[in-house]
């Protein structure tokens, strides 16, 4: 039975990674995607593998992604362009990675992921109320899951920071990520500490890694993009950015992962390492908790102390270093990408079965009183700049991207 979908991805962030995935798992449905990127042009490596998936027409833009600096023109351009698609596309069902197009007037059923988002990572790190400026990208991203027909999260602890946000959310469901990567068991492991994802994005919290190295006997091997000027950490080595093909022998080698997240909705990169094998060191957040349960070790992320214990601890314990890691690859196995493909598909069914849209109209009703309607091109409120919304200047737009590390997979692509 094959179904048409219409599905957007950023090309900035390990969405992109969840998207290749989904769509490679949905080939045996016969499922056709009409695949709508924006964000940044794709790369020559990211081309290559969408022509690997005969199941994708690529549709290609630039438009800014909501989280990015004075994007409310582009939002609306992007809107347009998008529902163009949809018309001419006709799909069955619209998949959405991102807030902002929820409420368009689409001819389909919509499904919105929320694999990440700004004020829960802004919670999680700072530990207060995202500041006012912010106000603008809570209300279009509530707009959009209030008039979602179906959301989705990868884990419970986003569905409920998703809730605290921006509720009320229409009918929700948790569908965790899933990989399909194969590791010989019998490859031996290094003595080395293997840590990913932006370095300077401090949710990840890759740079308490860094800095406890000096005083561990392994050495510890960083992947992931950074930015200058870099610090210079005795016993640390910068890999820089690497594919998923270039990171998965790292992974087989390393003996121990590392990743004392402040914020993390799931965590593709400790999924990728205990399928190779690696004992896992996880920052004691709600989400990892959720994922890795008693298959990993947990530090509090601002416990430098805490952090080096551990590692040295299953530094000088064989035994207990193997026992987390086959811990770890057991409960692996519960995210398997069979598992993840087969509940989008099914969720898929539901909507295209489910009698249209009059469900969503009153959901956005629901929160029409405190997040005022993006304007309509044409509209006496739209300015030539973009809508009235906007802020002037986000003081923050310089951070933003080390305030949105969307890039749940571990090189932090």
């Amino acid at each position: 039975m094959a179904i048409k979908i219409l599905m957007t991805a950023d090309t900035i962030g390990g969405v992109w990674q969840y998207t290749l995935d989904l769509a490679r798992g949905l080939l045996p449905y016969g499922a056709e995607i009409a695949l709508a990127t924006l964000g940044a042009p794709l790369t020559k490596a990211q081309r290559a593998e969408v022509g690997e998936l005969p199941n994708i027409d690529l549709f290609e833009s630039t438009y800014k992604l909501v989280w990015m600096e004075d994007p409310w023109e582009d939002l609306a351009k992007a809107g347009e362009w998008l529902l163009d698609l949809a018309h001419r596309w006709r799909p069955d069902v619209i998949h959405l990675n991102d807030y902002p197009h929820g409420d368009l007037p689409w001819p389909a059923p919509v499904l919105m992921v929320g694999h990440s988002c700004v004020l829960s990572w802004w919670q999680a790190v700072h530990r207060t109320p995202p500041p006012v400026i912010w106000n603008p990208y809570r209300d279009t991203v509530t707009r959009g899951l209030a008039a979602a027909d179906r959301v989705v999260a990868p884990s419970a602890a986003m569905l409920t920071s998703l809730e605290r946000f921006y509720g009320p959310l229409p009918p929700s469901r948790v569908i965790p990520n899933g990989r399909r990567l194969h590791f010989d068991e019998k490859t031996p492991k290094e003595p080395l500490i293997l840590a990913a994802g932006r370095v300077w994005d401090a949710g990840k919290n890759i740079a308490a890694v860094m800095r406890v190295a000096a005083s561990l006997p392994w050495p510890v091997y960083v992947a992931g993009e950074t930015r200058p000027p870099v610090s210079e950490f005795a016993n640390v080595y910068l890999l820089g950015r690497l594919s998923s093909a270039e990171l998965a022998p790292w992974f087989a080698r390393a003996a121990i992962y590392a990743l004392p997240a402040r914020y993390e909705p799931f965590g593709l990169s400790a999924l990728e390492a205990a399928l190779a094998g690696c004992a896992l060191v996880l920052g004691d957040i709600p989400s990892l908790r959720e994922v890795w349960g008693d298959a990993a070790l947990y530090v509090q992320p601002g416990d430098s102390r805490g952090l080096r214990a551990v590692l040295k601890a299953l530094i000088a314990d064989e035994m207990l270093r193997h026992n987390y890691a086959q811990r770890a690859r057991s409960r692996a196995t519960r995210y398997g990408l069979a598992r993840m493909v087969g509940e989008y598909w099914n969720s898929y069914l539901e909507l295209r079965a489910a009698p249209p849209r009059a469900r969503r109209s009153s959901l956005s009703t629901a929160v029409e009183s405190k997040t005022p309607s993006l304007p309509e091109r044409g509209d006496p409120a739209w300015p030539a700049e973009g809508p009235r919304i906007a802020p002037a200047r986000n003081a923050y737009s310089g951070n933003l991207v080390e305030i949105l590390d969307w890039a749940e997979p571990g090189s932090g692509r």
